[in-house]
């Protein structure tokens, strides 16, 4: 089912006016905490606290948007010097002491937030894919690239609190439904209400129980 213009223009500035409102608020609440990271991340190991990636975002047949993702950095400096771009696995002696433990609890993803207000990502939506796996993906898995067709990439979403970090294309082959399902959530206003306050709720109990990876 595909929504009305008036139906979809409702559904943009809702999600929009939420993800500034809870964006500005998250980080006004959370600075307490991100400061006290930004100074263990630094006394942990060399290198940066945040670490910036390009990713692939809200996209259309016709055009695709990049921008530069923020996180807390849960690697050791220059990861990738070595191995060229890898997805990371479990155990992965590239991430730091601290970076399991952001990663557990999803808080190197709090630098995010920024993202928000920018308007380069949602609070909700499927996971921002980096570019150097974007044409791997794209001819491995059917419909994958209209995953994002007018959908801003979200911090959380159906497919991460399904399935968590991806660690092989058959990772991502298996997010890619809960993508699609996602974006025909928001072909109204009560599924999408009904949908986002479902992942929310679920992200919530994955913070607390340490299920990142």
């Amino acid at each position: 089912m595909t929504a009305n213009k008036s139906t979809r223009i409702s559904i943009y500035y809702g999600k929009r006016i939420f993800d500034l409102l809870t964006a500005c608020s998250c980080l006004i609440l959370l600075s307490p905490i991100i400061l006290s990271v930004g100074l263990i991340i630094k006394a942990n190991s060399d290198g940066s606290i945040f670490y910036k990636q390009l990713r692939v975002g809200k996209s259309t047949s016709k055009k695709i948007i990049f921008f530069k993702i923020i996180k807390f950095r849960t690697m050791y400096q220059n990861s990738e010097r070595y191995s060229g771009a890898i997805w990371a696995t479990k155990n992965d002696p590239r991430i730091t002491s601290v970076g399991h433990f952001l990663r557990k609890t999803r808080f190197d993803e709090i630098p995010q937030l920024v993202n928000v207000i920018k308007g380069e990502m949602s609070l909700i939506g499927p996971r921002p894919e980096r570019p150097i796996f974007y044409n791997k993906l794209e001819n491995a898995i059917p419909f994958f690239s209209e995953r994002t067709y007018g959908v801003l990439p979200g911090i959380t979403g159906l497919a991460q609190i399904n399935q968590g970090y991806d660690t092989c294309v058959d990772d991502v082959r298996h997010k890619v439904g809960f993508d699609h399902s996602y974006a025909l959530s928001l072909s109204s206003i009560y599924s999408w209400v009904v949908m986002d306050i479902n992942i929310i709720t679920k992200t919530i109990v994955l913070i607390f129980d340490r299920k990142g990876q």
